[in-house]
């Protein structure tokens, strides 16, 4: 599979199918991600520190791809996502509140593996949403 296709899968089958397997299937075992909230190394701690956290606040999150590019072994894609706060997110309890965040990942991939991804997305600026109701750019109440 191309990059862009590799990483349209992994955005399709981890977030909107919402499945687990697919990180250990996609991931190397050394692979790193380098995240707002540090580095992430390997399947088994992207699981803990990023899919179930996310999962457990926001249920139902879909992610809409808006633009995906590939050179060499690199993908880079535009996304949007939404779902509903139905869980504590940071320190931040369940709100119900419908949201919508955008943000990009750049993915590397060697033979057809994630080894390297770096996400870039607002963060802080959900959980200050979620916390007080201030808006921002790239993220906002979505109802």
């Amino acid at each position: 599979m191309s990059p862009k296709e590799l990483a349209q899968r992994w955005f399709h089958e981890v977030w909107n199918l919402k499945n687990a397997q697919a990180i250990f299937d996609l991931m190397e075992p050394t692979g790193v991600g380098h995240t707002e909230g540090g580095l992430v190394t390997g399947p088994e701690q992207f699981v803990q520190q990023m899919f179930h956290p996310m999962l457990a606040a926001f249920p139902d999150l879909s992610v809409t791809i808006e633009s995906c590019m590939e050179s060499g072994h690199d993908a880079v894609l535009r996304w949007r996502a939404s779902g509903t706060n139905k869980g504590k997110l940071f320190s931040v309890p369940a709100t119900g509140r419908k949201v919508s965040f955008s943000g990009m990942t750049w993915m590397r991939f060697t033979n057809d593996k994630l080894v390297e991804g770096w996400d870039c997305w607002n963060a802080h600026g959900l959980a200050a949403l979620l916390a007080s109701g201030a808006q921002s750019a790239s993220v906002c109440w979505a109802e």
